[in-house]
């Protein structure tokens, strides 16, 4: 991909950024026959895009926000992308605990229009479920004063591995794609721009590339690269933070999720299984600046904690927390400030300089493919390009393989390969050393590893312990423990000497610290 960058053809359209949104407008733009190259700083959804909640949904909260607008649009994504990446998406039970009579009919009513909005994206219609129902459904609900629940559907993925699906995507359409890739200027001709100047992180090597049109999708970053255009320019991104604990499967043993429809903060609270581990957030904190690596407040754990406390029979606490995560909502700034974020559309924006550079930014992971249509639209038109149609309501994604297919693995680490996966089971039958587990509370094995290097462009202890698996979400400590195998296995792949192994470990452990509370203790349970 180096090298295919280098070749001073000029590229069409330039992405800066590799989440997302970046991504998908790098499968769009070349799926409309663009010549269309990607760059990202530092790894593929390294930021927000790895960092979600993890759901494909319309957005409960929207609908009882009044925004039926937005609702609609992202019940209409989510059954694109159900259909487009089936390896990926599947179907998520979630149950609205109910302790009071009369939230039956307010809950019931409001869940039976989201079905309607769905209309023949309906995955399955909701209903009311009675006491007995409720808590064989989330059997660790707190049960005193129980009287029943409301159960609807929305869908789960795993958010890195789409990411990356989506950059196996873009490639498959010719698309150059390059993480560790940081644009450090813009190059301008006659006040236009024209492309990008960048530096290899890996090498230092400086490479300029030229492009018709460039567009910014760099989420909560975007007015970084939006200064280098106009030093001068206003604040489009309003960041707030999410944070996420990740506790053990006894938190919520069955395969549905509960959803907390208010919590003190005026949010909707989940508690989702998510890879034999349970994800309990989010909060809603508004940050200054963003950063590339957040971190959780100690207000937010406790906010959690005492939150699903409420909700849970078993209560969760600081150490039974095996990892904490922050990702940050690039929510567009609104007119005139001064708005809770909770309360802030998740609409996305495209903004078009005087320069011709091209901004996106907004949005959620369910809508990445309207927002990449919206913003290839417009820079097609500062390009020049002409108008081409958009092919991707239909398009599938990297490895699409029906969950009826026969072959389909049970393996919840091999399911988002898809049609690949026997690639992975081909590594370990050459190789045996590589069916063995990186660590024994983690459900990855050496051929992940392997595989991420020849397959997937990991570069870096960090790239496949935190995003090609989800070591690090899953067991902070337990991936500290897996990283000198996981090293060896990379630096084996690249041609790394033992110095390089010991820098990426100690790098990567010191990056894993910060996933762990400070003062949290191996779970005894």
């Amino acid at each position: 991909m180096i090298d295919r960058l280098s070749a001073h053809e000029p590229f069409e359209v330039l992405v800066i950024g590799g989440g997302a949104t970046g991504l998908g407008c790098a499968v769009d733009a070349a799926s409309r026959g663009c010549r269309t190259a990607l760059l990202e700083a530092h790894d593929f959804a390294k930021g927000t895009s790895s960092r979600s909640t993890k759901l494909v949904h319309g957005g409960v909260r929207y609908l009882q926000q009044g925004n039926i607008a937005l609702v609609l649009e992202a019940l209409r994504e989510r059954g694109i992308l159900c259909r487009n990446a089936p390896h990926l998406v599947k179907d998520l039970a979630f149950v609205v605990p109910r302790y009071r009579w009369w939230d039956g009919p307010f809950y019931g009513v409001g869940l039976k229009m989201y079905d309607a909005l769905a209309r023949d994206r309906q995955i399955a219609p909701s209903r009311i479920l009675g006491r007995n129902e409720t808590l064989a459904e989330i059997p660790n609900v707190e049960p005193d004063e129980l009287i029943g629940g409301v159960r609807y559907h929305d869908a789960q993925f795993d958010d890195a591995r789409m990411a990356l699906a989506l950059a196996r995507t873009a490639v498959d359409q010719r698309a150059v794609v390059a993480n560790h890739v940081r644009v450090v200027d813009l190059v301008k001709q006659s006040g236009q721009v024209t492309g990008v100047a960048a530096v290899d992180e890996e090498t230092g090597r400086e490479l300029r590339i030229d492009a018709k049109v460039v567009i910014n999708a760099t989420g909560v970053f975007a007015d970084r690269i939006r200064h280098l255009d106009e030093p001068g320019a206003s604040a489009t991104t309003l960041p707030s933070q999410g944070v996420h604990l990740v506790l053990g499967r006894s938190f919520q043993p069955s395969d549905s999720a509960i959803m907390v429809p208010r919590t003190d903060d005026g949010r909707v609270l989940f508690v989702i299984p998510w890879h034999d581990r349970v994800l309990v957030g989010t909060t809603d904190t508004p940050i200054p600046e963003p950063s590339a690596e957040p971190r959780a407040l100690p207000e937010e754990v406790d906010f959690i904690l005492e939150n699903a406390g409420r909700y849970l029979d078993h209560d969760p606490r600081r150490e039974d927390v095996l990892s904490v995560f922050a990702g940050l909502r690039p929510l567009v700034q609104p007119d005139g400030g001064g708005e809770e974020t909770k309360k802030i559309s998740r609409e996305h924006a495209v903004l078009v300089s005087a320069s011709g550079l091209v901004t996106i930014v907004g949005g959620k992971w369910t809508t990445y493919r309207r927002m990449a249509q919206d913003a290839v639209n417009d820079a097609l038109e500062v390009g020049g390009l002409g108008a081409r149609p958009c092919p991707t309501k239909a398009l599938p994604i990297h490895g699409w393989m029906e969950r009826t297919h026969p072959d389909f693995p049970e393996e919840s680490t091999l399911q988002p390969y898809g049609s690949e996966f026997g690639e992975l089971r081909a590594l370990e039958e050459e190789d045996p050393a590589l069916a063995e587990p990186l660590d024994p509370r983690l459900p990855y094995r050496g051929s992940h590893v392997v595989y991420a290097v020849r397959h997937e462009m990991a570069r870096t202890p960090e790239d496949v312990l935190a995003r090609r698996t989800r070591s690090l979400l899953l067991d902070a400590r337990a991936s500290m423990d897996a990283a000198p195998r996981a090293t060896a296995l990379l630096a084996a792949e690249l041609g790394r000497d033992a110095a390089w192994c010991e820098a990426g470990v100690a790098g990567y452990r010191e990056l894993a610290a910060g996933y762990l509370l400070p003062d949290s203790k191996p779970s005894v349970r």
